[in-house]
């Protein structure tokens, strides 16, 4: 298997920033948010403002993960009838504006409804590069690793502090693109900074994998973005850009993406092994 078959998409592009000695940005912002028009909008403003990956939520009624401020976003996204066929349009309209990876961030249930296999099909042929699915785990993921495997979508499952060291083996191993670690216990949003368990996290991760690892939960601005460039692959950043995107328009959302960009470019990075 080659190298970009088995990082996949994200990966490849993460790997690309860290070899050019600087720590890789991943930004969130979920479909249909403000408007239909106003997410696709904002999704442009995160690439042009310097992101590696994006994130595209697909809005849920039962967001058990997201806190106050993604919640938010996707109830107004709901409210205003969006629907997963919108999120595969707003992932074929962001495709075509640049090839920076799409991937999309879901909780299981509004896929399983769609069909995993029709999903995998309909994203691949939009321009999707993978999943993020932070309430399915590989041991009951068979259908969905296998209708990744079959379209080569990326397959980006979840670790977090509480993960022993033979369940992040397990999870690491039926990961593509990249491994995404949770640096802290709890919901998502902005933190005044990021948890301390974040770096013994990612050690562990790395000790188990070559893939890169992207920490997510708490950034929300250039310095936090440099900190976690200096030990992880890639930085990850949700809440504070849905609020970027509800205070000042896609503008707003540039703005914040140019300083988070600005600090995973920071020197010194640490070296970290692959």
């Amino acid at each position: 298997m080659s190298d970009v078959v088995a990082l996949g998409k994200a990966g490849v592009a993460i790997r690309k920033a860290n070899d050019a000695g600087r720590g890789a940005l991943i930004g969130y912002l979920p479909a249909g948010f403000p408007s239909y028009d106003g997410g696709v909008d904002g999704i442009k403003a995160l690439i042009d403002g310097g992101v590696d990956v994006v994130e595209i939520g697909l809005p849920y009624s039962d967001p058990v993960m997201d806190g106050v401020t993604i919640q938010r976003a996707t109830e107004i996204a709901l409210a205003g009838g969006l629907r997963t066929r919108d999120v595969l349009s707003t992932v074929e309209k962001v495709a075509a504006y640049s090839d920076v990876p799409l991937l999309v961030m879901t909780y299981w249930n509004p896929i399983e409804r769609y069909g995993v296999d029709r999903f995998a099909a309909d994203f691949a042929a939009a321009g999707g590069a993978g999943l993020i699915t932070p309430d399915l785990i590989p041991d009951e993921g068979a259908e969905w690793i296998a209708a990744a495997d079959k379209h080569e979508l990326d397959k980006v499952f979840l670790v977090s502090p509480s993960s022993t060291d033979e369940r992040i083996a397990m999870t690491t191993a039926n990961c593509r693109g990249f491994v995404y670690a949770t640096a802290v216990m709890g919901v998502t949003g902005a933190r005044d900074k990021p948890s301390d368990l974040a770096a013994p996290l990612v050690a562990r991760v790395k000790a188990a994998t070559g893939l890169p690892v992207g920490v997510g939960l708490g950034i929300s601005n250039g310095d936090q973005a440099a900190g976690v460039a200096a030990f992880a692959d890639a930085a990850i950043v949700g809440a504070a850009l849905v609020k970027a995107l509800q205070d000042g328009g896609p503008a707003g959302v540039r703005k914040l993406t140019e300083g988070l960009a600005e600090g995973v470019r920071r020197e010194p990075r640490a070296t970290v092994e692959r």
